[in-house]
């Protein structure tokens, strides 16, 4: 499954909260959102652009995906159902 080209940094925020995650603050325009899993506490910041670059994208899904201890094609699915 390819990354989708048109994602916003606000639609990639929608979706991380469910799986845990919550925005915590934003600093101009950046997003910070935190997530608790099993007593570890993990922080990812998230441009608020209209469009993400598609390497901004990947590097946060593979550090989710690490912290959540699954496959980033797993996390794909579930973060981008057709």
């Amino acid at each position: 499954m390819k990354l989708p080209r048109d994602l916003s940094g606000d639609e990639l925020a929608r979706a991380l909260q469910r799986h845990g995650y919550h925005v915590t603050r934003q600093t101009g325009s950046h997003l910070r959102l935190t997530s608790e899993v099993r007593g570890r506490i993990h922080h990812i910041s998230i441009p608020r652009h209209d469009t993400l670059k598609v390497g901004t994208l990947r590097g946060i899904l593979g550090d989710v995906a690490a912290y959540l201890e699954v496959d980033l094609a797993t996390l794909r699915a579930g973060l981008f159902k057709a």
